[in-house]
């Protein structure tokens, strides 16, 4: 066997059926044992292949840290870039071709912290995009430090005696800055991640699911809550699941009850839809938009 082959595949042993869509050449993977990330990987592809969407017409934009290495194993039209800058990138990337399906897939530190500001204007502008926020609850690429999602009490390595800081309600930021879908699971719901997924690349607008995945090396070992396993074992008995729920209402405390489901499915007019009907209520038919433009908004409205 050659020096650079990682492995090899017996003869009569059935293909991954995600392996389609990873590239397989950069396996293994990075994430250390027990993370919980390549689980939501395995459920994003699942849902894509579920939502019959044109592959070539996807696009996966993801920023730094853990999760930000996600783009770089999908065997799609990728995008890996800099810290905090993943959904303005994304929002370049509709801008310009409107027919892509744009999914940004980064970590609640990449997002939230540095990316925070970029995150409430593409809600708020209704930017057609799916975000999927994989929520560790600490920076685990850099060294373990306080997130925006760490939960009071939790300890850091820039919180060594327990953090005081509150957390952010992902659910109820991204509903009261416009999106039109949001939803939160943990990896132990795979296969509600799965139609959740599926749902949220098939929704028009702003679509935001936020997943909690283990982080069993810096998180969990920090705050002596076991492995992969023992966190797994805690979604599972910890978790609520309450379609509907207020946002308001879906915080989430140390170690206590996580409140799971879809939360919201409205809609509203797309970023592309609102920008053309002012432009052509004020310019009539001066306004001459793109080939582009007007071949999403006749497909959006069903034309």
């Amino acid at each position: 066997m050659a020096d650079d082959v990682l492995y090899t595949v017996e003869a009569g042993v059935p293909q991954n059926p995600i392996e389609d869509l990873l590239r397989m050449d950069r396996i293994p993977h990075i994430w250390c044992p027990g993370c919980g990330i390549g689980s939501t990987v395995n459920c994003f592809i699942r849902g894509l292949q579920a939502s019959g969407l044109d592959l070539d017409k996807v696009a996966v934009v993801s920023g730094i840290g853990c999760t930000g290495r996600v783009a770089g194993y999908l065997k799609l039209d990728s995008f890996h870039t800099t810290h905090g800058r993943a959904i303005p990138f994304a929002t370049g990337l509709k801008l310009a071709n409107p027919e892509l399906k744009v999914v940004v897939y980064s970590g609640d530190g990449d997002l939230i912290a540095i990316g925070g500001n970029h995150f409430i204007h593409a809600a708020r502008r209704n930017m057609d995009m799916t975000v999927i926020l994989i929520n560790n609850m600490i920076y685990g690429m850099t060294g373990g430090q306080v997130a925006p999602t760490t939960p009071i009490s939790a300890t850091a390595s820039t919180m060594p005696h327990g953090n005081y800081e509150p957390a952010f309600n992902l659910p109820h930021l991204a509903e009261s800055c416009g999106a039109v879908y949001v939803a939160r699971w943990t990896t132990f719901h795979v296969r509600h991640i799965i139609k959740s997924v599926k749902e949220a690349l098939l929704k028009k607008g702003f679509s935001f699911i936020e997943i909690f995945a283990s982080c069993p090396t810096l998180y969990s070992r920090r705050n002596k809550l076991g492995d992969g396993l023992d966190q797994m074992i805690y979604f599972q008995e910890n978790s609520e699941i309450k379609n509907g729920a207020d946002t308001k209402s879906v915080g989430v405390d140390f170690q206590g009850k996580i409140i799971v489901g879809k939360f919201v499915d409205i809609e509203r007019p797309v970023y592309h839809e609102a920008m053309y009907g002012h432009l052509k209520e004020k310019y009539g038919e001066e306004y001459m938009p793109s080939d582009e433009i007007k071949e999403f908004i006749s497909g959006q409205n069903g034309d």
